[in-house]
C-alpha cells in the first residue's frame, strides 16, 4: 500500500478553480465516506481550506488515477482540467507535504498558524467518519509532534501572520487614518475573529459583524466594542461600511453587484475597500467593475504575503531542517513496522508448519509407533517443511540471476560463520522416501 496526497492549492490553481473544488462542511462526511468506499482506497481524509484541497489516502497502486476521478465526480469537473493543476506526492513526500503544510511552509502567508487547526479538525472529521486507520493515524500525530517541535524551536510562528493580517496590511495602504474608518465583517469564523482583532488593534472603532446567527456575530463583536447583525441586515449596514471584509462557508456569494451599486448610491459613491477571503467566493466577481469599489481577493494578498515570506525565511530554513529530521524518524518507524508485520507473518507461518508436524507426530505415537522413529521423522518434516520456500526462492533468483536477492540470503538464512572457521566436510544424506 501507497500513502497518497493529492491536491490542488493558491499556487497551482486560480481562486475559480479553487472555490469549485473545495468541500463545504454538509459535503465533508459524503465525501469521506465516498472516498473511503473506492476499491483501491483503504483509509482517507480531507483537507479544504480558502487555500487549498487535498486528499490524504492509502491506496494501492491505481490509487492517483482513481482519486482523481472521484475528484471528478464528485465536483462535476473534467478530469483533464483537474490534472493540469492538481499535484500528488507518494509515500516518504507525501509525508514530507503534510508536515510542510502543518507547519505553515507551504502557505500563502509563510508560517500562518490557523493551517495547524484546520489540518486538526480534517483529522477528527476522518477518524469520526472511520476514514483513519493506522497508517494515516500515525502520520498525522507524528506531524502535530513535529509542528509543535518547529513552533518551539524556531521564529516561524512569532508575530503571527495570516490572510487575516494580510487583508488588514492591504486596507492600512488606503486609509491613513483608521479610527474614522467603519467596518462590515462577514462571516464570525476563526479568519474573521482574526480580522476583528487586527483591525481593532489598527485603531478600528467602528466594527459590526454579520452572521447567519446574531449569537455568533456577538461573541466576535462584544469584546471588541462592536455591533452584531444577521446575514439579513447587511444591505443597511454596507450603506455605512469603508471596510468590507467576508470570509464565510456559503456555497452562494452574499453579496451581489446590485446589492453593492445599491449601497453605492447611498454613500454618494463614496469608495468602499473589500477583501474577499471566501472560497467559494463571497462577493461576485462583477462587483469589482463598480467604479467606486476597491475588490480583492486572497489571491491578490500575494504582494503583502511576500514581505511577510522574506521575514520568515530564516525561521522557515530551521523548520524545514526539523521536518526533514521529523520525515527520517516517521520512515524508520515505518520501515521498523513493516519489519514487525514481516516477522509476525513469517513466524505464523513456522508456527502453522510446527503445529502440523506436531500433530501428526502424536497420531502415530498414539497409534504404537517407535518413537525414536516418530523423532527423526518430524525432525526431518520439519527441516524439509521449513527449507522448501526458501529453496525454491534461491533457485528461481540464481535462475534469473536476481544478485540482490542471492546477496541478502546468506544474512537471512544462515548463522554468522565464526572468524577462521573451517569447512566441515560434506556428508551425503540417506534419501527418505517417506511422503512428508
Amino acid at each position: 500500500m501507497t500513502l497518497l496526497a493529492l491536491g490542488i492549492n493558491h499556487r497551482t490553481a486560480s481562486v475559480a478553480v479553487r472555490e469549485q473544488v473545495a468541500f463545504t462542511p454538509t459535503q465533508l462526511e459524503c465525501a469521506l465516506a465516498q472516498l473511503r468506499g473506492l476499491p483501491q482506497i483503504s483509509e482517507a481524509a480531507v483537507l479544504s481550506t480558502c487555500n487549498r484541497t487535498e486528499l490524504y489516502c492509502v491506496t494501492d497502486a491505481a490509487g492517483e488515477q482513481a482519486v482523481l476521478d472521484w475528484l471528478g465526480r464528485f465536483h462535476n469537473l473534467r478530469v483533464e482540467d483537474l490534472a493540469r493543476c492538481a499535484y500528488h506526492y507518494l509515500d516518504n513526500d507525501a509525508a514530507r507535504h503534510l508536515m510542510r503544510v502543518a507547519v505553515g511552509l507551504d502557505s500563502m502567508v509563510l508560517g500562518e498558524p490557523q493551517i495547524l487547526g484546520q489540518l486538526k479538525e480534517a483529522y477528527q472529521q476522518a477518524r469520526q467518519a472511520n476514514g483513519l486507520g493506522g497508517e494515516l493515524e500515525r502520520l498525522f500525530q507524528h506531524t502535530f509532534a513535529v509542528a509543535k517541535q518547529v513552533r518551539t524551536e524556531t521564529g516561524i510562528g512569532k508575530n503571527p501572520v495570516s490572510v487575516a493580517y494580510a487583508a488588514v496590511s492591504m486596507a492600512s495602504r488606503i486609509f491613513d487614518d483608521f479610527s474614522r474608518a467603519r467596518a462590515l465583517l462577514i462571516g464570525a469564523g476563526e479568519t474573521i475573529e482574526l480580522v476583528a482583532r487586527h483591525l481593532h488593534e489598527a485603531g478600528v472603532r467602528q466594527l459590526t459583524v454579520a452572521n447567519r446567527t446574531r449569537e455568533r456575530a456577538e461573541q466576535v463583536s462584544a469584546p471588541l466594542g462592536g455591533s452584531a447583525i444577521t446575514l439579513s441586515e447587511i444591505p443597511d449596514a454596507l450603506e455605512c461600511a469603508d471596510i468590507v471584509i467576508s470570509s464565510t462557508a456559503s456555497p452562494l456569494p452574499i453579496l451581489g453587484k446590485g446589492m453593492v451599486e445599491r449601497a453605492l448610491k447611498k454613500r454618494r459613491h463614496r469608495p468602499v475597500f473589500m477583501v474577499d477571503i471566501a472560497v467559494p467566493r463571497d462577493i461576485e466577481p462583477e462587483v469589482g467593475e463598480l467604479a467606486d469599489v476597491f475588490l480583492y481577493t486572497v489571491d491578490d494578498l500575494e504582494e503583502v504575503i511576500e514581505e511577510n515570506r522574506r521575514h520568515r525565511k530564516v525561521a522557515a530554513d530551521q523548520a524545514e531542517s526539523l521536518i526533514e529530521h521529523g520525515v527520517g524518524s516517521w520512515q524508520h518507524e515505518r520501515r521498523i513496522r513493516r519489519g514487525g508485520e514481516m516477522i509476525r507473518d513469517y513466524r505464523c507461518h513456522g508456527e502453522a508448519i510446527r503445529d502440523k508436524s506436531r500433530e501428526q507426530a502424536l497420531e502415530r505415537l498414539a497409534k504404537g509407533e517407535d518413537p525414536v522413529k516418530v523423532i527423526e521423522r518430524l525432525a526431518h518434516q520439519l527441516a524439509n517443511r521449513l527449507m522448501h520456500q526458501p529453496t525454491l526462492a534461491l533457485r528461481d533468483a540464481a535462475s534469473q540471476e536476481n544478485h540482490e536477492l542471492l546477496s541478502a540470503a546468506p544474512y537471512l538464512l544462515l548463522p554468522p560463520k565464526p572468524a577462521f572457521e573451517q569447512p566441515k566436510p560434506l556428508v551425503k544424506r540417506q534419501k527418505d522416501d517417506t511422503p512428508a
